[in-house]
């Protein structure tokens, strides 16, 4: 079965992160990782699911600032 792909609605919708959060962290390049399906800006983004929650794991963190393991 294919890995479930996210438009950033549907990733708003799940994770709660707005679509210009998610625009903006393309342009900045810290983001999860995505999927332009064609050039330009025009091009539709898609994220994958298995992206967005290594992501997140990358960035949680343990109280006092530890990363989690």
């Amino acid at each position: 079965m294919p890995e479930e792909l996210l438009t950033p609605k549907q990733v708003r919708a799940v994770y709660g992160f707005s679509e210009q959060s998610l625009a903006s962290w393309r342009w900045m390049g810290t983001g999860p990782d995505y999927i332009k399906t064609s050039p330009g800006r025009s091009g539709r983004i898609k994220y994958k699911r298995s992206a967005i929650e290594a992501w997140l794991e990358a960035r949680t963190l343990k109280a006092g600032g530890q990363r989690a393991a």
